[in-house]
């Protein structure tokens, strides 16, 4: 079985399709993604209804939850060091909430946490929580305490932006990269391809710019400070007050 896994979206619909196109190329009997299909970008509503028509099972990540469980945010961010985050998290939030309406909140907030497939086992970040996951320098130990209960030989999971493949004498762990928002230096979208025992990262370019002037065009709180982002391939610190339009 060839199985793609496409992660953390973001609401970049220009780099969903070309991902999409990728794959047509790559023909995987598969393809999971790995949530965070929302958030920190200009077409939430066109990537999830992209996404229903494509077909793609997948889990929910935290850009999701925070459109449908705002608490979660202030829970989250709760560190007075971290204000500066909660203030961005809630504003994406308030107009990712508005911009996609009932229907599709509905159906993201009917994916599940974790998706097993065969011997592959898929989440966001922890099987327990899609706020927090192993950072890419995580320890063997971490890696293996965090992810054995799944009891799968294989865990993919996305959330860090940074792409990697460890593997270790009882489990191979998959970090899949990110369709948008980059955190590697490298503004490409990426996605990880599980075939057989061989497991890659594919990179794939896109139309950055038109991505980054669709943000700025919107109505996306911080979208200049998210467009940079895209076009540098890694994160920047948060914005200190709301942008003005």
């Amino acid at each position: 079985m060839r199985l793609a896994l496409v992660s953390d979206i973001h609401a970049n619909l220009t780099a969903l399709e070309a991902i999409s196109s990728d794959l047509r190329t790559l023909s995987p009997d598969v393809v999971i993604h790995g949530g965070d299909l929302v958030g920190s970008g200009a077409h939430p509503a066109e990537v999830v209804d992209r996404i229903g028509e494509l077909g793609w099972a997948g889990v929910y990540g935290n850009s999701d939850e925070m459109v449908w469980n705002p608490a979660r945010v202030s829970e989250i961010f709760t560190a007075p060091s971290l204000q500066q985050w909660h203030d961005v998290v809630l504003r994406a939030a308030s107009w990712t909430r508005a911009t996609l309406g009932d229907v599709r909140i509905a159906r993201l907030r009917a994916l599940p946490s974790r998706i097993t497939i065969q011997h592959i086992g898929v989440v966001h970040a922890r099987p327990d929580d899609c706020w927090r996951s192993p950072t890419a320098e995580a320890t063997d130990e971490e890696l293996l305490t965090t992810y054995a209960t799944l009891k799968c030989r294989v865990v993919i999971y996305g959330h860090i932006h940074r792409p990697y493949v460890r593997r270790l004498p009882s489990i191979v762990v998959v970090n899949s990269g990110s369709v948008s928002l980059s955190y590697d230096g490298d503004p490409r979208a990426a996605y990880a391809v599980i075939d057989g025992e061989q497991i890659t990262i594919r990179r794939v370019e896109y139309d950055v710019e038109r991505e980054a002037r669709a943000l700025v065009a919107s109505e996306c709180p911080d979208a200049q400070w998210i467009a940079e982002m895209l076009r540098k391939g890694t994160s920047l610190p948060p914005p200190r007050e709301k942008e003005e339009p």
